[in-house]
Formats: C-alpha cells, structure tokens, sequence
C-alpha cells in the first residue's frame, strides 16, 4: 500500500474539488467531480445510491481520484487503488464534506430516496506534483 506523505494529507485537507474516475462494465472511464477527504492513510469520498460510481465498483472496485489545486494547476495530486464502499456512517461523512466544501454543518441536499455511500480508496499508486515525494 502507497502511503500519503503529511504535506500531501495537507494538501488533500483544502477544499478543492477531485475528479474521481471509476470503470464502466466495458472498461471505459467514468470521471465525475467530488468532494473529498483523508482518513488515516486513506482517501474518501462519497456518493448516493443508484448513481454510476457505486455501481461501477461493485463490479470493478479500481478507482483513481485526481486533486488540482485551483490556483495553480502545476501542484496536483493522484491516488489510485482498489474502493470499498459502505453506507454506514455515509450520512455523517458526507455532513462532514459539506462543512468542509460548503461551510454548512448538514448536507442540504440530503434525499431519502438516494442512500449515502462513502467510497474509501485503499491507495496503491500515488503520483504527485508540486508536492514533496
């Protein structure tokens, strides 16, 4: 397992954007923009039932998640790995993002009909620029 170096969790711990790119059943990629964060030496992010990334990865988990800093697209970083996925604490990790990236302590959008998942990514290559290795 790769393993993230303090100024790349640092770096992760901004409120920038990621793309996140998972596999469709024909191996084409799939890239969506999310919000994310670390844990431990994990990445995060989450999404909701019924949408394509939950079900891409069941079937294929390899997923890479790319993160730009928006001021300077030189310093970025990219986090590879095999997804597990999970709806328990989905719900509290997505309020946590949305403090992080909307500054709102509850998710507004929150729709019972659409069950949270939070997608941890175990990282198995991570490629970086502008960031010491």
């Amino acid at each position: 397992m790769a393993k993230l170096t303090e100024s790349q969790r640092e770096f992760l711990a901004n409120p920038f954007v990621a793309t996140a790119t998972t596999l469709r059943e024909d191996g084409s990629p799939h890239n969506t923009v999310v919000w994310m964060d670390t844990e431990g030496e994990t990445v995060r992010f989450n999404t909701a039932e019924g949408r394509a990334k939950p079900k891409h990865l069941r079937s294929d988990p390899r997923v890479a998640i790319t993160v730009i800093d928006p001021q300077n697209p030189f310093k970025w970083i990219s986090v590879s790995g095999r997804a597990e996925l999970t709806q328990d604490g989905a719900d509290a990790h997505i309020d946590k993002l949305a403090k992080k990236y909307i500054d709102k302590d509850v998710y507004p959008w929150h729709n019972p009909d659409e069950p949270r998942v939070t997608v941890t990514i175990q990282p198995e290559q991570i490629d970086a620029t502008g960031l010491d290795a």
